[in-house]
């Protein structure tokens, strides 16, 4: 028997996202299958690291076609749960596998966005588009270890984003291929590079506010040190 979480709070009931719908609806004939969720996982981290490499020449044709794989690859991040829940192929191993994955393709394609608009146009408000990249790439990884480090104490309840009308935050990225039609990455990349460490912050706040209410006295002692 599973154990539970050391803290839980109560969720109110949403709409679960439109992406994740459509891939329960295509997964469903694998759930008596041999396929398991980490060979979908595999083949969403697949997707990803050929949209990370597709990004990284810079040019007009390759950015639109990596644009197009992450978008695959992002909606195939659904599949693996779905499959996992209606099959009850479920195990901490493949939740892992999962988590840095996600990890894994989000921080290499903004990386090769940068990469890519560096060789192209060199820099992007007076700074390598590389170095921007690579701000978003790290801003990425503290957003994804600390909402491991949520999870891990509060249970997926307390690492759940934000959504509105059955879109989560992430699912800006199914954008992306109208930002490269029309060769508007430069923005979208000087977007991003504002915008993750803000939310990196923001996930801040929310784990120290988790420490907080699991430990009070020794938090307080913490903050008290520093």
């Amino acid at each position: 028997m599973p154990e539970p979480p050391l803290f839980s709070r109560p969720v109110r009931v949403t709409h679960r996202p439109w992406d994740a719908r459509l891939a329960r609806r295509l997964v469903t004939p694998l759930k008596d299958s041999r396929a398991t969720p980490n060979h979908l996982t595999t083949v969403r981290l697949a997707f990803g690291l050929a949209a990370a490499a597709a990004f990284l020449p810079g040019t007009y044709g390759w950015t639109n076609i990596g644009a197009l794989l992450l978008v695959l690859s992002n909606f195939l991040d659904h599949t693996d749960g779905e499959l996992a829940r209606i099959s009850g192929k479920t195990s901490r191993i493949g939740h892992i596998y999962d988590l840095a994955s996600d990890a894994v393709v989000t921080i290499l394609v903004f990386m090769a966005i940068g990469v890519g608009l560096g060789a192209r146009v060199g820099s992007v408000l007076q700074m390598p588009a590389a170095l921007l990249g690579l701000v978003t790439g790290i801003a990425i990884a503290l957003v994804f270890y600390l909402r491991m480090r949520i999870e891990r104490m509060g249970g997926k309840a307390a690492s759940k984003q934000a959504s509105l009308g059955g879109f989560e935050t992430e699912d800006v990225l199914y954008l992306l291929p109208l930002v490269t039609l029309f060769d508007g990455l430069p923005p979208f990349l000087i977007a991003a590079c504002l915008g993750t460490p803000l939310f990196a912050l923001w996930v801040v706040i929310d784990y120290r506010r988790v420490l907080h209410r699991l430990h009070p006295v020794e938090a307080g002692r913490t903050s008290g040190a520093t």
